[in-house]
Parts: C-alpha cells; structure tokens; sequence
C-alpha cells in the first residue's frame, strides 16, 4: 500500500572498507545482495545481532573520526583505524547470511587456534566469545506454548537424539546397547606444554557435571604436542579406576589417530566399550575401525555428539588456562 520495496542487505564489496547497510533498492551490480526480506523488524534484528559479533560499518560515507558506535563495540571505523582484519570480518558476514554457520565456525575456531598457539590469549578469548554467540543464536529454539502442550518437551528431543544416534552407530556396525553414560575426552596444551585432558560425561543424554573429570598429562613428550599419546596416557589412566561407571560409549576429539590410539587402550585392557571419534574439519563421526560416518548438518545425532565434544573441549581449555597461568607467574 506505501509502495515500498522489500528490504534486502546490501555489502558494498567493491568498497575498500565495505559496508553493511540495509536497502529497499538494488542499484549497484557490483554490490553483494541479501534478501529480499519479508519482515523489516527481523531483518533489523538479525543485522544488530550480527552487528554484536562482528562490529561494521552501516553509513556509505563514514566521517574521518572514530563514531559513536566504535565506543559502544558496534563499528571498527575501518577507514579511521585501518583495521586489517575488517575484510576478514565482512567475509565471516557473508557467510553468515549464506546460512553456512559451520563454516564460519570452522574459521572462526581456527583463526583462535593460531591466537592461542602464537600465546595472543586476549585475542583468542575474543573469537571464542564470538564462536559460542554465533551457536547460541543459530541453536534450536522452541516456542514456551509447545512446554504447556507437552511439560516432557526437553525430554523428548533428548531422546530422540539418542534414539537417532544409537540407530546410526547399530547401522554402522558400533554395537551399543545403551546410551546411559557417554564420555568425551579432550586434549588441550601449548606446544606441548601444560598438557591437560578432560572428560566430560552425558547421563541419559544431561550434562553430569558431578563426573567431569581433569587429568594433567604426567608423561614427558619433550615438549612437543602428541595428542596420540596423550589420549592412550589419560583413557589408561581412567579405565584402571574400578570404582568408576564404565561409559556406555566413548568420544574423542579427533578423527582417525586418536580413535586408534583409544583403540590400542581398550585392547590392552581387554575391554569392550563402543567408540567413535568426531573428526572437526567435517563434523566426520570416525567409527573404532577406522570408517567415516558422514551425516547431515541438521542431523540430530551429529548434534548430540558435536554437544558433549564442544564441552570436552571447553572444559579442558579452562583447565590449560590454569595450569598455564600457574606457569607464568611461578
């Protein structure tokens, strides 16, 4: 009736520093498009939310100061502080807007693996921040109403991934009988130093905080990261306490070399426990014999595993960080 346009999301590409503006018209071919979008209210919510993670500029002639909202974390101002990495922040945009939130993580998580190796904590405490607000607004969402409709909501989407997963792991040939108690191993250190492990522990599909457990790597590796030995020094540590629950199935963190190594353990102790290794670059599920389970991004199995991998690996993250300032400061 007002004889408006839908809005789209316009990145002016061409642009040195490009910019992030919001449009009802497309008048430059050499601009990257969004949209049309049928909501102008969430289309707006959308683009100040990403604004959070990923601070931009939103004018088509910035002024030669700092903005107001470079003060408020909203704009880098580019062409004031020629910010280097703003081109790799536009990118990341853009991949957020394509829907490809986990390639964007992918970068995301190895942009803070390189900060963290070359000892920039500051830096890659920053890109984690951003890596756990993009999964938290890209996460699944249900309506309270769907709660008063049926109180075992929560529930029941547990145990639908469960079911999903334990069907895959039978049709792949990882027999297990139950899902009761899973277990993810990590390994976190800095070029060798520092080395920790963690297990985290799933009960019925429910972060069991009460059965984390941390390990600091006893063995010496002459400084130099050794995953593969790290995770058969930890799965012997933990397999030898009797008075722990056996895990109904095993995660690691890692794809082919970790799961043998966790192999060579439970040979050696003569136990039969299912195993399965998450591989990151793909989210590949790798199965005790060395074979790639390759599911689909939505796949509800995929997420019940990628869930207590990612809190493996946050917990044994906070552990190293620990240890490591005990380092420094000794």
């Amino acid at each position: 009736m007002d004889g408006k346009s839908y809005p789209s999301v316009k990145i002016t590409i061409k642009d040195k520093y490009p910019k992030v503006l919001f449009v009802r018209k497309r008048l430059e071919e050499d601009a990257l498009y969004f949209g049309p979008y049928t909501s102008t209210t969430s289309l707006r919510t959308v683009l100040k939310l990403i604004r959070r993670i990923f601070p931009y500029q939103s004018v088509e002639n910035h002024s030669n100061r700092l903005c107001l909202y470079f003060h408020l974390g909203l704009c880098t101002c580019p062409s004031v502080t020629h910010d280097e990495r703003y081109k790799k922040t536009i990118k990341h945009i853009i991949d957020f807007l394509n829907g490809d939130t986990k390639k964007l993580i992918r970068d995301l998580e190895h942009e803070r693996n390189i900060f963290s190796k070359s000892e920039n904590y500051e830096q890659a405490q920053d890109i984690q921040k951003k890596i756990d607000s993009i999964k938290l607004i890209t996460s699944s969402v249900y309506n309270p109403f769907e709660y008063e409709l049926n109180p075992n909501l929560r529930e029941d989407v547990i145990n639908k991934e469960l079911d999903q997963l334990m069907g895959i792991l039978i049709e792949n040939n990882v027999f297990v009988e139950n899902l009761t108690r899973i277990e993810c191993y990590d390994i976190s250190n800095t070029s060798g130093l520092n080395a920790t492990a963690s297990m985290v522990v799933l009960t019925n599909g429910e972060k069991d905080t009460n059965s984390y457990r941390r390990f600091k790597i006893r063995k010496y590796y002459k400084n130099k990261p050794n995953d593969f030995a790290m995770i058969e020094e930890v799965l012997e540590r933990r397999l030898k306490h009797k008075d722990w629950q056996n895990p109904s199935l095993l995660v690691i963190d890692g794809g082919k070399g970790q799961v043998s190594s966790a192999r060579k353990v439970l040979n050696a102790l003569d136990l039969d426990i299912p195993l399965i290794g998450l591989a990151k670059r793909e989210e590949t599920i790798i199965t005790s014999d060395l074979r790639g389970i390759s599911l689909p991004k939505d796949s509800k199995a995929l997420h019940i595993v990628m869930k207590i991998r990612d809190e493996a690996h946050r917990f044994a993250i906070t552990y190293h960080k620990k240890l490591r300032s005990k380092f420094i400061f000794s």
